[in-house]
């Protein structure tokens, strides 16, 4: 299916079509796109598109920039819709990258114009891209609001304890005195004990928990790509992360420690036991993924010796629209955050996840 666009197509005669992710040879294109841009993430990954649509029932879309035939340019997105926030296209939903990946700027121009015709065309007033190119006039840049933070792996277990600054080093240490064991897996019990720590600590954290089905669908899509690894102490799972593997990084993308993991140190060994279990799969790098920038969670990771580096995101409302938000940070989500703290964990966990699908 083509996208009409009110550009004019370039003298290689580019052109942007909207992909059919049911399509295997479609998603194989993609897929080996993605592989060989040095941009591409996991983010950009057919895997992650359609596990999303099927975890949560965002609608997934992908467009594509050809010229004759041969790919120039993807840019992925999902359909996000909200009773609480409204309708955005987001690139890509559920994220923390994303956005326009091509081979030349009258690619991306092509790309970026058929993305905020498409979010007018579905009724989202909100057009979101979480990396690529930053687009021009129209949109808002946003380069001091998040950070990312990728190191490289060390050589063996003993170089990598003594790559963790000395402070953060005494930390792991005195966790990996606790007796506690270390198990990476995505059987059906590696997918309960994650999502049983993981609630939790959102809850305590004040945020609605994402449904089971999402972690559950990208384990699925991504198979041998995904895994979980989980902090045990006399035998109860206190700490449990959901990593993403691509193109020889690792990241922990969904990740929580129970009250139990503070006085333990269970985090600290969860981390490092997964740069240690990264580098017996072949990564190079520990992506540590994003963070607000100053809040807890970002200087933690500066704490691990980690250098931050602002992200660039853009974001274009319709006129007269209002920009759509979903900032745990905003003063107008205080008290809100306040009361999903002292909820019952049964009470969060049924209704979190129906307003955790609608974030995106």
């Amino acid at each position: 299916m083509n996208i009409q666009t009110s550009m004019p197509l370039t003298a290689a005669q580019q052109y942007v079509t909207l992909a059919d992710l049911n399509e295997a040879r479609t998603v194989q294109r993609i897929d080996d796109f993605v592989e060989k841009h040095r941009d591409g993430t996991a983010f950009h990954r057919p895997a992650w598109l359609k596990a999303i649509e099927s975890g949560t029932g965002q609608e997934a879309v992908c467009l594509l920039c050809q010229e004759e035939g041969r790919l120039t340019g993807i840019l992925p997105g999902h359909i996000i819709h909200s009773s609480l926030f409204g309708r955005a296209l987001v690139s890509s939903g559920f994220a923390v990258g994303g956005g326009v990946l091509a081979e030349n700027a009258s690619a991306e121009d092509l790309l970026l114009h058929a993305f905020w015709e498409m979010a007018a065309n579905r009724s989202c007033p909100t057009a979101e891209l979480r990396g690529g190119a930053l687009p021009g006039p129209g949109w808002i840049h946003k380069t001091d609001g998040h950070t990312g933070f990728v190191t490289e792996l060390a050589q063996d277990d003993a170089a990598q304890l003594l790559a963790i600054p000395r402070k953060q080093r005494a930390e792991v240490r005195k966790g990996l005195k606790s007796g506690m064991t270390v198990h990476v897996g995505s059987t059906p019990a590696d997918r309960d004990a994650h999502y049983g720590v993981y609630a939790e600590s959102v809850r305590n954290l004040g945020t609605p928990v994402f449904p089971k089905e999402l972690f559950n669908a990208v384990l699925d899509m991504f198979g041998d790509d995904a895994d979980i690894l989980t902090v045990r102490h006399e035998g109860n799972a206190v700490a449990s992360v959901l990593s993403l593997y691509h193109k020889g990084s690792v990241m922990p993308y969904w990740g929580g420690g129970l009250w139990e993991a503070r006085h333990l140190r269970a985090n600290e060994v969860m981390y490092y036991a997964l740069m240690n279990h990264a580098r017996t799969r072949g990564c190079t790098r520990f992506d540590f993924g994003r963070s607000k920038t100053d809040t807890g969670a970002y200087h933690f990771k500066r704490n691990w010796g980690f250098e931050p580096q602002p992200l660039a995101y853009a974001v274009r409302t319709a006129s007269g629209a209002a920009p759509r938000d979903i900032n745990p940070l905003s003063p107008k989500y205080r008290m809100q955050i306040a009361l999903w703290q002292r909820l019952p964990l049964p009470l969060a966990n049924r209704i979190g996840p129906w307003i955790a699908k609608g974030l995106g």
